[in-house]
């Protein structure tokens, strides 16, 4: 599992995983993840389209992250799943906590929109 990290325009961080976020991907990438992740006001973008599998183990991480943004008045989406992930977040309900967009100005969007109005 690999994670890259940038900022776009905006203030918003570009997280992009890569790999399998499978026990073994999860834990190599953790700590950075939530580390990219910290801060107050921000927003995060966490770019799946080249995730090629997710587990139990990927999906806490996901959530408790995300939790942890919006607790400091942030907000955290998810951007462009493969199929098979998206039917593994579809199952779990994910998007009922995590907006999930197909496209990268839907979710720039997205998130500007729903920091304003909080």
């Amino acid at each position: 599992m690999k994670l890259k990290y940038n900022e776009l325009e905006g203030g918003i961080r570009l997280i992009k995983l890569i790999g399998a976020l499978d026990m073994t991907g999860t834990y190599s990438i953790e700590v950075e993840f939530v580390r990219q992740c910290a801060g107050d006001n921000i927003r995060v973008l966490v770019d799946l389209s080249r995730v090629n599998y997710l587990s139990s183990i990927g999906i806490p991480m996901l959530i408790n992250t995300a939790k942890s943004v919006v607790s400091r008045g942030g907000k955290m989406a998810l951007l462009n799943p493969q199929q098979n992930v998206a039917e593994v977040l579809d199952i779990v309900g994910i998007q009922q906590i995590i907006p999930i967009y197909t496209d990268l100005e839907s979710a720039k969007a997205g998130l500007d929109s729903n920091i304003s109005s909080q």
